[in-house]
C-alpha cells in the first residue's frame, strides 16, 4: 500500500501542476490569441491524467474505498487545485489505515 500511495502522490502533484499550466494556456489562448501552450501541454496533461487514474484506482482497490470516494478522487485531476487537496486527504486517510493495520510493537 505504501508504494501505491507514493505513486499516487507523485501523479497527483504532476497532474495538478500540468492542469494549472494548461489553465494558464487556455487563458492565453483566448486572451492573447496564443494557442501554442495549450497545443503542447494539453496532450501531456491528458497522458498524465490517464496515469493518475490508474494510480488512484490501484490505490482505491488496495484500500477498499467506497465507489463514491473513488470517483471523487478520480475526478480531482480535472479541476485546478483539487488534485492537491485530494492528495492531502487521501494521504491522511491511507496513512491512518496503515497505522491502524500495522502490527503492535
Amino acid at each position: 500500500m505504501k508504494g501505491s500511495l507514493a505513486r499516487f502522490r507523485f501523479m497527483a502533484y504532476l497532474t495538478g501542476v500540468g492542469l494549472l499550466v494548461l489553465t494558464v494556456g487556455v487563458i492565453l489562448k483566448y486572451a492573447a490569441d496564443a494557442p501554442t501552450l495549450v497545443a503542447v501541454v494539453g496532450p501531456i496533461h491528458g497522458f498524465l491524467y490517464m496515469i493518475y487514474l490508474v494510480c488512484a484506482f490501484d490505490l482505491s482497490l488496495k484500500c477498499k474505498w467506497p465507489p463514491l470516494y473513488t470517483i471523487g478522487v478520480l475526478l480531482a485531476g480535472t479541476i485546478p487545485f483539487l488534485s492537491f487537496v485530494a492528495e492531502r486527504k487521501v494521504t491522511h486517510r491511507v496513512t491512518a489505515k496503515m497505522a491502524e493495520t500495522a502490527p503492535a510493537a
